[in-house]
């Protein structure tokens, strides 16, 4: 609080195994009767988010679900006692082994809900003691949801929050009928340049001023995967290189300062119409006791258009707007003020600065406003603009780069570095295996899951640097699954997140028929190559892809089994590692260079 975005909401993915848009996130029960309350980085990411504010809330949703939820249907709702009691242990296991009291819960993010579903969730979190924990839904659209809470009086009563997506600033009047607290659970979206900080200015006054909803939530939170993967920077900020610990504060921060330093959860917008005389917008909100917030954006058109929904042109100029403070607010003598500037042409944009507080006189003031301006009038005076040590400069990702996955506490259950896009690769002990492989990297999703995306029929972990050319990928494997099991190490591999079945490159295949395969394509329908290995299920081999300009070849064990492969294109991409199926199999030793 007080220091940067100070935000004032944290949403996060509940990871059912399935693509979520730029990779997977491993559930909390891959299988039936599995229970891991520390995969992934949300946790991590929910307490490190309530150390630095203990009052931020917490909202958890689903995108995929693990296979067993619907018995083999790619549906959620069949058997809705089974998805509530796995939504559930999520929440619990939260409180239990984090400590994080989880405030809102959605349905299932963009996709189809079900009455009967949501009326059982409310039950079985009221069964368990959680009756603090709001349903919000459907993240989806304002309608069918609207509709169907005006028709059946028991939704209307479980479902606290209706949280519509991209609302481009707009209700529709049944949401309004329903009285209940309107949000805009996902927005902005956007690239994370000063177009993008326009965006989301606009957004943040005019889904208030326009459609009523008094919650903004910005999809991403931060920019930390790999830049080429779908809506690359799409976050507030940008932090996409661990392997440097380069990031960078981006404009789109500094906007959401103007309204989240300045206000809470639980202070109330007044009701006022928020459209400026020239153009733009503005909103005011109070705690109840006597402190009054008021934010004013002049954002033009071309300075402003977010990714979705397409934006009607409108226009705004200069001009001289003048407040009246009545009521209570009449006796407020002088309102501290918060300016940005989004510089655009000129490349000289001015941030979150503090200027001279304004005079109010008998319960009046005039500010002259410019195109492209936020200002923040408040009573309130612990803004701040943090200053931070320099950032580490960028670098490129190692072009020599070892993972050995020897590690006995690891601090999360994946890998740094690498992606993954479709499957799961966790870290793995052998207690079986006596030999150099104690220690490996274990691709764990055996099903399909409930997809939200298109998965690929394979998994695949991505790492490195997509702009690499010339490489050498050296990978230890172990096919766990008999007969049909097989494994890949590939490179210039083109494609991941939402796109990853189109996913093109040079991938080396081993199989355990003892076939070998090298495809230009993670489907494995353009073969380039393929013979006999002799390699087989159960046991370890080295795999070494090599490619050099035009063309690719391959060892096993060290020594050659293929060469000479010629390589169109892709002509560039990253490293990556996968099975052949939703199987069981290890890598370790994982080199590229």
């Amino acid at each position: 609080p007080n220091f940067g975005a100070s935000l004032h909401i944290l949403k996060v993915e509940i990871g059912g195994d399935g693509q979520s848009t730029d990779g997977t996130e491993p559930s909390h029960m891959h299988y039936e009767n599995d229970e891991n309350y520390f995969r992934g980085y949300e946790w991590w990411l929910m307490k490190e988010a309530k150390k630095r504010n203990p009052q931020i809330k917490l909202i958890g949703l689903p995108w995929t679900f693990p296979a067993w939820i619907g018995k083999g249907e790619n549906w959620p709702y069949d058997y809705p006692d089974v998805t509530a009691y796995y939504i559930v242990s999520w929440i619990l296991g939260a409180k239990q082994y984090h400590d994080l009291d989880i405030d809102y819960v959605g349905i299932w993010n963009e996709r189809a809900f079900s009455s009967k579903y949501i009326k059982l969730l409310r039950y079985t979190l009221d069964k368990h003691g959680l009756q603090q924990v709001r349903i919000i839904a459907s993240d989806r659209l304002w309608e069918p949801i609207s509709f169907v809470l005006l028709l059946d009086s028991e939704l209307h009563e479980v479902i606290d929050v209706i949280g519509a997506h991209y609302p481009g600033t707009k209700t529709v009047p049944n949401a309004l009928l329903t009285k209940k607290k309107l949000w805009s659970s996902e927005d902005y979206s956007t690239f994370n340049d000063e177009v993008g900080a326009g965006c989301w200015a606009r957004i943040l006054n005019q889904n208030y001023v326009n459609g009523n909803m008094t919650s903004t939530i910005a999809w991403n939170l931060v920019a930390s995967y790999y830049e080429e993967l779908p809506f690359g920077r799409c976050g507030l900020m940008t932090a996409q290189e661990p392997w440097s610990g380069h990031y960078k504060v981006e404009a789109p921060i500094w906007i959401t300062a103007h309204t989240t330093q300045f206000t809470q959860p639980g202070w109330s917008y007044l009701q006022v119409d928020g459209h400026l005389e020239g153009g733009g917008s503005f909103v005011a909100l109070t705690d109840g006791l006597g402190n009054l917030t008021i934010i004013i954006e002049t954002m033009t058109h071309n300075h402003s258009e977010c990714i979705r929904p397409p934006l009607p042109h409108f226009s705004v100029t200069p001009q001289r707007a003048t407040f009246y403070l009545k009521g209570s607010f009449y006796m407020v003598k002088t309102l501290q003020v918060w300016h940005s500037r989004l510089g655009f042409e000129s490349g000289n944009s001015s941030l979150f600065q503090q200027l001279h507080p304004v005079k109010v006189w008998k319960g009046s003031f005039s500010l002259d406003l410019n195109v492209d301006e936020v200002y923040t009038l408040t009573t309130l005076k612990t803004g701040k603009k943090c200053c931070c040590p320099e950032p580490p400069p960028p670098q490129p990702f190692p072009s020599n780069y070892k993972d050995d996955f020897n590690i006995l506490n690891p601090p999360f259950s994946e890998a740094p570095n690498f992606a993954d896009q479709t499957g799961v690769f966790e870290y793995f002990m052998n207690v079986s295996d006596p030999g150099d492989h104690v220690f490996t990297l274990r691709q764990v999703v055996v099903q399909r899951p409930i997809t939200w995306a298109s998965d690929a029929d394979q998994t695949i972990s991505l790492i490195g640097n997509f702009k690499w050319v010339n490489m050498t990928v050296t990978c230890d494997i172990y096919i766990e699954k008999q007969r049909d099991g097989g494994v890949f190490v590939a490179g210039r591999v083109d494609n991941g997140g939402i796109y990853v079945r189109r996913t093109k490159g040079v991938f080396f295949w081993v199989f355990a028929d003892g076939t070998y395969r090298v495809t230009g394509d993670l489907a494995g329908e353009e073969i380039l190559m393929k013979g006999l290995s002799g390699v087989r299920d159960n046991a370890w081999h080295t795999l070494t892809l090599n490619i050099q300009g035009t063309s690719a070849s391959g060892l096993l064990n060290g020594y050659p089994l293929w060469e000479n492969v010629t390589i169109s294109k892709p002509s560039n991409g990253w490293a990556a590692i996968g099975t052949r199926s939703f199987e069981f199999a290890q890598f370790d030793n994982f080199h590229v260079e």
